[in-house]
């Protein structure tokens, strides 16, 4: 082998693993940008802080919230939305659609009324520790505004205390609990991975 195939040797090896990473490096890239894409548009994760949304989620479930579906379509009474608290924009609430733009809501005791008809709420929770009788309303919730409230009816900051929720603050509906860790037990809650949100 003459000095000039030796160098054209070396030259393809250094071309080889310059492609290499070259591959690498945009396939990262690529990945990223994706990730970021999702994250903006389509599905982003959330973690529950607080017992508002007791039973349906519990202090350290991790979630998957569809941030797409909004896009086309409005709310439904009954939907599990993440969205900007109204006092706060910088941190996420998250809460269940009881009532839309035109409807009355009425609270009495432990059965809401929408429209003067007692609502069908079955994910309602009350703790068996109180006695607590509501009084609200009526109230009528302007178009382009909702009336959401925590599963956990004792121990939730909603739309009782802090008003009407507006459109544009919705970030996206949750649809799945992807992992959910019991901080006391310091043990994951297995049977909870993968449950669909209703």
């Amino acid at each position: 082998m003459d000095e000039s195939t030796e160098v054209t040797a070396t030259e393809q090896v250094t071309k080889k693993k310059k492609s290499l990473v070259r591959e690498y490096v945009e396939a990262i890239i690529i990945a990223v940008l994706l990730a970021l894409l999702i994250r903006t548009f389509v599905v982003q994760a959330f973690t529950i802080p607080s017992g508002s949304m007791i039973p349906t989620l519990l202090v350290g479930d991790y979630i998957l919230v569809n941030k797409f579906i909004y896009r086309f379509k409005e709310p439904l009474r009954g939907d599990v939305i993440v969205f900007k608290y109204p006092w706060d924009e910088k941190r996420d609430f998250i809460k269940r659609v009881i009532g839309m733009g035109g409807e009355e809501i009425v609270i009495k005791g432990h059965t809401i009324f929408v429209n003067g008809k007692p609502l069908d709420d079955p994910h309602a929770y009350f703790s068996d520790s109180t006695q607590t009788q509501y009084e609200y309303g009526p109230v009528v919730i302007p178009a382009g505004s909702y009336f959401v409230m925590g599963d956990n009816r004792d121990n939730s900051q909603d739309s009782r205390f802090w008003g009407f929720l507006k459109r544009e603050k919705i970030r996206g509906k949750a649809f799945m609990i992807y992992w959910s860790w019991d901080s006391e037990k310091r043990w994951p809650r297995w049977v909870r991975l993968g449950k669909l949100i209703y």
